[in-house]
């Protein structure tokens, strides 16, 4: 294993190494194999899920010197440039950084010159929607009307604060989180490759605190192997994210629904764990009342859930519990979670939850 972090040394260089974006992909892939080629293209969707490098792939796709197509020979020398990131005809904007009106008219005042070595000239302007309203505007009068010879992908992770004046004139893209399975498999496949030692409980486990990114997953795993010194272990990724045992989650909502008050009281003043997510811990209480729920409805549990191994006790909780306790618990649960920062600290706001159900 190099010292380069795992998700730019894996980074997507071509439309099949995307992960989770089927719909997207095929769409791109269809477009550039039968040369029908929108002048702007825009991208939107969380952080993480490939945006940019969909652009980068398609920049490369456009500038191919083979052709056009939705498999670039990846050997060339603009291919490789852009690659590298030194193509000088792919311009990459960061919409963060260039807000002022003046940045969009070195656009506009470049673009009257067509591509140097390349096919294109291509404008990756990422963040878009971190434009001022006054750039926008300057930016319409070239997206009227632009020149064959350029082509734009914008990449956004708020699509709402885009004016429909820019979106009508775009083929949009909405690009999802990347589910879980996915994540996972590619994290081990990874992992693999660089023979690194892990526990499958621990990756699953990163790829389920990785909200829907795949960049936020390999982050994690960089930050795994370096605790481990290069082995993957549940124990340690329960300490690295400060998630608490399931168990003691599930000793919780036992001792709720079997009134059991004051030993649930000294039971969570008792609760000491270095670094404890408190939002984490109440997600996972969360997730059980759901499956307790679920069981009042005869849905069992799936072999592969992380809460199969506690299915006898959830399906006891189910079994003395009433539809209307359990759904009034999760509103509780539910607007605590909304309200945890706001209390003097996060075990104070946890606490204060969890007596609020002690009380009904």
């Amino acid at each position: 294993m190099n010292n380069l972090i795992l998700s730019l040394k894996y980074r997507p260089q071509s439309l099949n190494e995307i992960i989770g974006q089927k719909y997207t992909v095929n769409a791109i892939k269809n477009s550039l194999d039968m040369n029908y080629i929108h002048n702007i293209w825009l991208f939107s969707g969380s952080h993480g899920i490939g945006k940019t490098s969909i652009a980068r792939i398609l920049a490369k796709s456009l500038n191919c010197k083979i052709k056009i197509s939705s498999k670039p020979c990846r050997k060339c020398n603009n291919c490789i440039e852009i690659e590298k990131n030194n193509f000088i005809d792919v311009i990459e904007i960061d919409g963060a950084s260039k807000t002022k009106i003046e940045d969009i008219k070195d656009i506009l005042e470049n673009s009257k010159y067509p591509p140097i070595i390349g096919r294109y000239k291509i404008y990756i302007i990422d963040e878009v929607h971190m434009l001022s309203k006054y750039s926008f505007n300057a930016m319409l009068k070239i997206l009227e009307n632009p020149p064959k010879y350029i082509k734009f992908i914008l990449a956004t992770t708020e699509i709402n604060k885009i004016p429909e004046t820019i979106l009508s004139r775009c083929l949009n893209f909405y690009l999802n989180k990347i589910n879980i399975e996915e994540i996972n498999k590619n994290i081990i496949r990874i992992l693999k490759k660089e023979k690194i030692f892990f526990e499958n409980e621990a990756i699953l486990l990163l790829s389920n605190n990785s909200n829907g990114s795949m960049r936020d997953a390999l982050n994690l795993v960089d930050q795994s192997i370096i605790l481990g010194k290069k082995k993957i272990l549940i124990n340690d990724i329960n300490k690295m994210l400060g998630i608490v045992n399931i168990n003691i989650s599930l000793k919780i909502l036992e001792y709720i629904f079997y009134k059991k008050n004051e030993t649930l009281i000294n039971f969570i003043n008792n609760i000491y764990i270095e670094n404890v997510n408190w939002e984490l811990f109440l997600l996972d209480i969360i997730n059980i009342l759901h499956k307790i729920y679920l069981f009042k409805f005869n849905i069992k549990i799936n072999k592969d859930d992380k809460y199969y191994i506690y299915y006898k006790k959830i399906k006891n909780i189910s079994k003395i519990s009433s539809y209307n306790k359990i759904k009034l618990y999760y509103k509780i649960l539910i607007k605590g979670r909304k309200n945890l920062y706001l209390a003097p600290n996060l075990k104070i706001g946890f606490e204060m939850i969890i007596l609020e159900i002690l009380t009904i």
